[in-house]
């Protein structure tokens, strides 16, 4: 029997300062099934990260740690040259301080997604991969790792015993290799919504992706990450809840992979 098709969205959330200043985050919950919440390196603060955890667990949807690099002014999106025992250290750290808000709102924490130039580093680097893999194990071995689909972070997760998802983006073009093209390079981004959900729908029904080279590479999609910092972010994420569930594609929190 051909199982049907499911996939993951996750939002970047809690990405502000100051508890009341959220930007889009509450009206876009309810078109998410996991939220990966800021925790306070490349942003958020710790009134954010609380009122964001309760509004997550209002809305019944996954929540994530999102650890960055400690780069405020940067938003966590430039490279710094960090050890695989920083990045330990620093997931470690930002793990622990979400897992303490979401406690105590007598919520658990479902999965770990790094965030910016740490998830890029990650994504190509097999000793950071393995620092931040572990980090989560520590925490807890029942986490789920989220990474880009096919990366070193997936294959560090599966290799230390994690479950993982494999992570593709709505709003992304790629390389051939399968990495996202950088942000500092023109074409990084897709505008055309429609394009963008295009993308998405063929990454999850038949598993590829059209790299700016013009060549189809494969790809698995367990979770489809929506910024959620746009001018439109809340239509788009309306709009592609609504056209995923037309396609016949269930949307519910990530299947992850099990370990190796």
């Amino acid at each position: 029997m051909i199982e049907p098709f499911s996939v993951d969205l996750n939002c970047d959330l809690g990405e502000s300062y100051g508890a009341y200043k959220l930007g889009h985050d509450e009206a876009i919950l309810p078109f998410v099934t996991s939220a990966n919440i800021a925790c306070g390196f490349h942003a958020g603060d710790p009134a954010v990260m609380k009122k964001t955890v309760r509004l997550a667990l209002q809305h019944h949807v996954a929540i994530g740690a999102h650890p960055g690099l400690p780069d405020l002014v940067g938003f966590g999106r430039r490279e710094m040259a960090i050890s695989p025992e920083e990045a330990f250290d620093m997931t470690l750290y930002q793990i622990g301080a979400l897992a303490g808000f979401v406690k105590a709102e007598g919520g658990t924490m479902h999965h770990v997604k790094p965030h910016g130039a740490l998830y890029n580093m990650a994504a190509v680097t097999p000793a950071l991969a393995e620092a931040i893999a572990e980090a989560v194990y520590r925490v807890n071995p029942e986490l789920v790792l989220y990474g880009l689909a096919g990366s070193a972070l997936i294959k560090a997760g599966q290799k230390i015993g994690l479950r993982t998802a494999n992570e593709v983006f709505a709003d992304r073009t790629y390389q051939p290799d399968g990495t996202l093209t950088s942000r500092r390079l023109p074409n990084a981004l897709l505008s055309d919504p429609q394009e963008a959900i295009q993308q998405v729908i063929r990454m999850v029904k038949e598993g590829k992706v059209r790299a700016q080279s013009g060549a189809d590479v494969a790809i698995r999609a367990d979770t489809v990450c929506i910024h959620g910092d746009g001018a439109h972010a809340v239509e788009f994420a309306q709009q592609i809840s609504a056209v995923l569930q037309r396609e016949g594609v269930a949307i519910q929190t990530a299947r992850p992979q099990p370990s190796a």
